[in-house]
Parts: C-alpha cells; sequence; structure tokens
C-alpha cells in the first residue's frame, strides 16, 4: 500500500481546503502545522513512514508561511540522514491575488525536496488558458510545478474556487499514482 502525507500550515482555512482536497485525490493523511509552525512526534512518524510528502502553505508576502519555515527548518535532523532520500514530492499554495508569487513558494517547496534528495511530481495538467476558458476550470491558474490557488482577501475558507480544489484534488490523484509506480 502506498502512502502519502499531506503536511501544510494553513493561516486562515483556505490552504486547508486545498490540503483536503489533495489528500483526497491521494488518500493521503492530513499533518497539519500548528500556530506555533511544530508538529507532534506523532506526526514526524507519519511522515518518516510515508512513501510521498505534499508541502502546503499560503503565500504570504512572496513565500511561505513562518509556521512552514519552522517546519522546514526542523525538518535539517531528517536531511543530515537523509531520511526522506527517494520519496516523492509534491507542493501545493493559495494567495488573494492570480499572480500572489505563488511560484516563490513551489521554488521553496521544489528546493526543500530536492535538499532532502527527494523525486519532484508536477501537476500534469493543462493550463485553462483559451478564450473560453471559465474561472471554475481546472488549473486556471496555470502552475505546472504544483497546484496553485487564488482565493480574494474578503472571501472564506467555505467560497475557495471549486476550479482549483478539484485541480488540487487531480494533482493527489497524480501524485499517489506515480509514487505507486515507483514503489511498485
Amino acid at each position: 500500500m502506498t502512502t502519502v502525507a499531506v503536511v501544510f500550515h494553513s493561516g486562515y482555512g483556505h490552504t486547508l481546503k486545498q490540503a483536503e482536497a489533495i489528500a483526497n485525490g491521494a488518500a493521503g493523511t492530513l499533518i497539519a502545522i500548528d500556530a506555533e509552525g511544530n508538529l507532534t512526534d506523532a506526526q514526524w512518524e507519519i511522515l518518516h513512514a510515508a512513501d510521498a510528502i505534499v508541502f502546503g502553505s499560503p503565500t504570504y508576502m512572496g513565500s511561505v508561511s513562518w509556521q512552514f519555515k519552522k517546519f522546514a527548518d526542523a525538518s535539517s535532523k531528517q536531511w543530515f540522514t537523509q531520511q526522506w532520500k527517494d520519496k516523492v514530492f509534491g507542493g501545493f499554495t493559495n494567495s488573494a491575488t492570480m499572480n500572489g508569487d505563488k511560484h516563490s513558494s513551489l521554488h521553496y517547496f521544489f528546493t526543500l525536496a530536492m535538499q532532502h534528495s527527494g523525486l519532484w511530481v508536477g501537476t500534469g495538467l493543462m493550463p485553462s488558458n483559451s478564450k473560453a476558458a471559465k474561472r471554475d476550470d481546472v488549473n486556471y491558474v496555470g502552475s505546472s510545478t504544483g497546484a496553485m490557488m487564488q482565493t480574494p482577501s474578503d472571501a472564506s475558507a467555505d467560497e475557495v474556487n471549486k476550479g482549483d480544489l478539484e485541480t488540487a484534488r487531480l494533482y493527489g490523484e497524480r501524485i499517489a499514482k506515480i509514487t505507486k509506480q515507483l514503489r511498485g
């Protein structure tokens, strides 16, 4: 059986919805980084045992939240021993504007995964970029690196875009599929 762990920080609940969609697609386990940037010992153990780890954070001021960064810094113990070597990785993020410098967060995740000697999985989804495209279409935000979501700053977590959530779910499915293929 292939296991996928979705480790994320969500400041206002929007990124939680995205994490849930990815976990749903991957049949994965959610691991929420708390408001102080910490995980429990049991959560660390889930990450160690997982075949794939998916990173998630809102994009704040052009990068991941400080809570996610604290988690990433704490993973240096795993880096030093190469405990996560050859695991499959992916990442997702959300911000209030269409661009919102979300690629900076995805590049941060990608770099962190590479430091852990991991294998990165992109979305595998074509962007919805024709004149006929609608905001609720899959991959309307148009990312290949990882799942992106855009939620207006005054929208509640219940108002996240359905197309962005479907993008996240499909990305979770792809991560699980690729992980299963690699773990054979």
